[in-house]
């Protein structure tokens, strides 16, 4: 399935508001991505591990603006995951383990360019264990660290 790359894994390219561009290169080529951690985690757990929003390009697998979410806990299974831009743009998602995508590649550019001109973000999700969490993330910063990663990876 799917594999999301980790900001410790990569060498920092840009900080820009509360996003950073990424480049690593794996076995499959070069990744570039952008990530940021919420700004707001609110849900009634007792522990969770490291929360991102993350964008990724592999140019060598045609992939360009993969929206993906870590969220420290594995969801529940068969529950999709949903992440609202400016309280307007809805985006459901779908999960597995403790991740959540996009369902196809319309949806990425939809949200890549929702992402672009909004100010604030916020996913929803519930783990296995029953528990509903709500994350906030601004998007200040996001359109510089993704053009630096896009242009770090060759992508116009």
């Amino acid at each position: 399935m799917l594999a999301i790359t980790t900001p410790a894994s990569a060498k920092l390219l840009v900080e820009s508001g509360d996003w950073a561009a990424y480049k690593e290169k794996s076995s499959g080529g070069t990744v570039c991505f952008v990530s940021s951690e919420p700004t707001k985690a609110k849900g009634a757990y007792k522990k969770r591990g490291d929360i991102f929003a993350i964008v990724t390009h592999r140019p060598q697998e045609n992939t360009v603006n993969e929206v993906s979410f870590q969220t420290g806990y594995k969801y529940k299974k068969g529950a999709d995951a949903i992440a609202k831009i400016d309280g307007n743009k809805t985006f459901k998602m779908f999960t597995q383990g403790e991740s959540a995508w996009t369902y196809d590649k319309k949806s990425d550019e939809a949200m890549v360019r929702a992402m672009k001109g909004g100010t604030t973000m916020v996913t929803k999700g519930t783990s296995s264990r029953g528990t509903k969490t709500t994350d906030t993330y601004s998007l200040k910063g996001f359109t510089k660290a993704l053009k630096t990663a896009a242009q770090a990876c060759g992508i116009k």
